[in-house]
């Protein structure tokens, strides 16, 4: 157990030394003056309005969790669901520690009777259809813009997204290949296929229609803080050249992705001339504004509702 924190430990202290150098190279071609005549014409409403897009963002987060919980047989409330996905949140955004929010999700769930590998099956499942549904968006939106950025680098990501989304419409079909069993390291595999499969098996149109509306009011909220500081670009162009760098937050390099996202974000941005310290507000802003939505989840954690593992009998979890 000592030497599984002193890894934990480890892993997070390397993350905060690649957030740190790569802002500090982005911020290096940042003029602070420049920083203040942006920030001086902010629109606030715009700010507003992309804050409250984010939370409805997140709450549907949240529903969408429920569903996916509740058709893998899991039960359970939506205030519980709730409560766990603003609080797995603030421990990613909020309180970044070597504790991710998937895993407080997770622990949550076991606190309940379930064991913790069902539990993260879900949470897996949770995850998959996220972002797949983050790269159906993109993918109509660099359809929708082929003339948006050079050909050099349209082409690579669209094949990139392309190729992602046929790995997410793929799963689909990997549970009928029953040898996967066979090979205990790639059974885990056949398992989450299974799971996905049953997770969308009851109110999948509801199900699509909410994980479509996650990544389209998050979208929203970046275009409406892009507008705020004077990026007024079409709503397509967010669209495309925004999920990429959304997309490259889900490696676990920096602390909940910061670093990384002003890193792509100025440097998509920059192929279409926009101002780089306007779009490196843009991410800061954005970034600001989750920890913001993330607040429900610190007020449940200081009522002492952080996951512990009550003495219940494990509940299994049936393919």
């Amino acid at each position: 157990m000592h030497s599984i924190i002193s890894n934990n430990s480890i892993k997070f202290l390397l993350r905060v030394v690649a957030t740190v150098f790569i802002l500090t190279l982005i911020t290096r071609s940042i003029n602070a003056a420049q920083v203040l005549q942006v920030l001086k014409k902010t629109r606030l409403d715009y700010l507003a309005a992309a804050l409250m897009l984010q939370f409805g963002s997140t709450a549907v987060s949240a529903y969408r969790w429920q569903m996916i919980m509740q058709n893998l047989h899991f039960g359970q409330n939506f205030a519980f669901y709730w409560r766990s996905y603003f609080k797995g949140m603030f421990f990613n955004q909020g309180l970044p520690t070597s504790i991710g929010g998937d895993a407080v999700r997770m622990l949550d769930v076991a606190s309940r009777g379930f064991r913790k590998r069902d539990a993260l099956y879900g949470v897996m499942v949770d995850r998959i259809i996220g972002l797949g549904a983050l790269m159906s968006l993109t993918l109509l939106a660099y359809l929708l813009n082929p003339d948006l950025l050079p050909k050099q680098v349209h082409r690579p990501i669209l094949l990139i997204i392309s190729i992602g989304a046929l790995g997410f419409f793929s799963i689909f079909f990997i549970k009928y290949f029953t040898w996967l069993s066979r090979y205990p390291k790639l059974a885990i595999i056949s398992i989450i296929a299974e799971r996905l499969h049953q997770a969308l098996f009851s109110q999948r149109f509801l199900l699509v229609t909410a994980s479509l509306l996650i990544p389209f009011l998050a979208l929203l909220g970046f275009f409406a803080t892009g507008w705020a500081l004077g990026l007024e670009y079409s709503l397509m162009t967010y669209f495309a050249l925004v999920p990429p760098a959304l997309v490259l937050t889900v490696v676990p390099i920096s602390v909940a992705g910061w670093g990384v996202r002003e890193g792509a974000l100025v440097g998509l941005f920059s192929l279409i001339g926009a101002d780089k310290t306007a779009v490196l507000m843009m991410s800061l802003l954005y970034g600001l504004t989750l920890i913001i939505v993330s607040l429900p989840g610190l007020v449940t954690y200081l009522k002492g509702r952080h996951p512990t593992i009550e003495k219940r009998p494990m509940k299994n979890i049936e393919s």
